[in-house]
């Protein structure tokens, strides 16, 4: 395969049973408190960190949202469930989207929720318009950040709301070293990445694209502790079986979580989150 969507899609075909199995169906990191030492359980991390970042974002209702690279629906059902809202949720993986509908259909969402195996920045007006565009670290695969963001402000009703959460590389300056751009490298390469953008780069970016009240935070130090739990699950003797079943590129994303742990321990990767509004 040769595009950036296509392998990111076959990454996410091949590795998602593993995932679930694993870890259940919200698969983004855990929220451990501001300081990251909150003592919970992994599950409950990752459903609070969509719960946090609703709360900091002042979200009180919704009536028809977007969940913008929703992976198996996990942000999407606990949305369309808090604010009884119609949930549109798009993902790169068939297979991705085959297993949120059953899902839904597991906890009568049907008709609440739709998950599309569909490209998000395919999306047009027509689509829309939302009142809350929702981006839950999938906005770190897409290369052209710029164009993403007037995506999501076009798709987005007077008065809505975006809120996001992803990766990035710490604030320039000063320049990143010849060390860590190639320890940005790694991760690229195995996690089908577009280069990272800094949060200061990437908040001019949605002021830029018409969003007003823009508003940025760094999480990094409240996720923290969740690679090195996603590094111990991957070593039990279930999740080996289910790695070398995945295959190598499964086995590839399992063996570069190094990276992404000694980037967190340097201060090279960090996890923000931002709102914006549209006027």
């Amino acid at each position: 395969m040769n595009t950036l969507n296509q392998r990111i899609q076959h990454f996410y075909d091949r590795s998602t049973a593993l995932w679930l199995d694993t870890w259940g169906e919200h698969m983004h990191h855990g929220y451990y408190g501001k300081d990251g030492k909150e003592q919970k359980g992994h599950t409950q991390a990752q459903a609070d960190l969509a719960l946090e970042l609703l709360r900091w974002g002042g979200v009180e209702r919704a009536d028809r949202i977007l969940d913008a690279g929703c992976g198996v629906g996990g942000s999407a059902r606990l949305l369309a469930q808090l604010f009884d809202a119609e949930v549109l949720g798009c993902t790169l993986s068939p297979v991705q989207a085959d297993q949120g509908r059953k899902y839904n259909e597991a906890a009568g969402l049907e008709d609440k929720v739709e998950i599309r195996a569909q490209d998000m920045m395919s999306l047009s007006a027509s689509d829309g318009p939302f009142n809350l565009v929702w981006s839950m670290e999938s906005a770190e695969h897409i290369q052209e950040k710029q164009k993403m963001l007037e995506l999501f402000h076009q798709l987005l009703a007077p008065g809505g709301r975006l809120l996001m959460a992803t990766w990035f590389h710490r604030a320039l300056p000063p320049a990143l070293s010849g060390k860590e751009k190639q320890l940005l490298e790694g991760i690229y390469q195995y996690y089908h990445l577009p280069p990272m953008v800094s949060i200061p780069e990437l908040e001019a970016m949605a002021g830029a694209s018409g969003f007003g009240q823009v508003r940025t935070a760094d999480w990094t130090n409240a996720v923290a502790p969740f690679w090195g739990a996603v590094m111990r699950s991957a070593f039990q003797w279930r999740s080996v079986k289910g790695l070398l079943k995945a295959g190598w590129p499964t086995l590839k994303g399992a063996w570069a979580m190094r990276y992404m742990i000694k980037g967190y321990k340097l201060g090279l990767i960090r996890f923000g989150v931002l709102q914006g509004q549209k006027a």
